[in-house]
């Protein structure tokens, strides 16, 4: 047997013989880079699904890798990218002249006045993929042990604050972004002297068991109410279900239900993106997208990386060579 080809099952083995009943083994990939090895989620059903292929996605995946000195300038509503330019050179414009160069942007494109042009920032000192990588088997792995999808561990640690312990503006912390009177509901002490949210694995566990107990669920119930048959496997529910995480279910179902019936569940994630209701805005708009495009950026950074890395499918890893 070629030592390529040991190297992935050695390093499949403890996944798989924790998740035996678990349909999500399959999506797995081993990554080897010199003597380290990482077991993370590859990106195939959001490629075999085509959501790589939406401006979105990709508009996100743009501003990812973009410096914070420049911006895109957008349509709101379909992330159609206008321009290009340098944050200073926008931000010395008046607002006057601001609203001249939006204007001359909605004539131009034949668009209402009330379409949003957005003049987005380069995010890359945010996501710093190099920074989240060593902690992604980690979740993974932490939530195969826990019973949950580990799709939904890789996605908020690519996207909430990757590699970096911050707080947010509303008081989330965490790996995992968790808020306090979530931890404690989830069995995790946080009071003045302790904050188990800084613990990865105690973290972990809170945010399985947040998705598993009230999120999957929730989203399970809203998806079946807007007559949609439910696979918990697909990436769509998925994506649901990461905005019941973020936005929380009553605004989830408010948003559905504003949105009305739809044909499948990829309409309606798609129509969430340009939907709001209650506290649904825009940023719970983006939640899902930045998701997706997460998980591409970093399938395009291990498959730009082939030269030096060995990328294998778990699954397949057993097959004998």
């Amino acid at each position: 047997m070629k030592r390529k080809t040991l190297l992935a099952i050695l390093a499949c083995i403890p996944f798989i013989a924790s998740s035996q009943n678990s349909t999500w083994e399959k999506e797995m990939i081993s990554v080897t880079e010199g003597t380290s090895e990482h077991i993370i989620m590859g990106a195939a059903g959001i490629e075999s699904a085509q959501w790589d292929q939406l401006q979105h996605p990709k508009f996100w995946q743009q501003i990812m890798i973009l410096s914070p000195d420049s911006v895109l300038v957008n349509v709101g509503s379909t992330r159609q990218i206008i321009a290009k330019m340098s944050n200073k050179d926008w931000h010395t414009q008046t607002e006057a002249e601001k609203t001249v160069f939006k204007d001359s942007v909605r004539t131009l494109l034949g668009l209402n006045a009330d379409e949003r042009i957005n003049v987005t920032t380069g995010k890359n000192d945010f996501y710093r993929f190099d920074l989240v990588f060593e902690s992604l088997p980690k979740g993974v792995s932490a939530f195969e042990q826990f019973g949950v999808d580990p799709w939904y561990a890789q996605s908020i640690l690519l996207i909430e604050s990757p590699g970096r312990m911050q707080k947010s503006s509303v008081g989330a912390y965490g790996p995992f972004q968790l808020m306090p009177s979530v931890a404690r509901s989830m069995g995790l002490t946080v009071n003045r002297s302790v904050d188990e949210r800084k613990d990865f694995m105690r973290s972990a566990y809170a945010a399985s068991q947040l998705l598993k107990r009230i999120c999957i669920p929730s989203a399970k119930g809203i998806a079946e109410s807007a007559g949609l048959v439910v696979d918990e496997q697909a990436i769509w529910f998925r994506l649901l279900t990461m905005h019941v995480y973020h936005a929380g279910a009553l605004n989830v179902k408010a948003v559905v239900n504003a949105i009305g019936q739809v044909s499948s569940g990829e309409e309606l994630i798609q129509k969430m993106w340009v939907t709001s209701a209650g506290s649904f805005g825009n940023c719970s708009q983006n939640y899902s997208q930045l998701a997706l495009a997460a998980h591409i950026q970093l399938a395009q950074i291990i498959s730009n990386k082939a030269a030096s890395v060995s990328v294998y499918q778990c699954r397949q890893a057993f097959i004998a060579d």
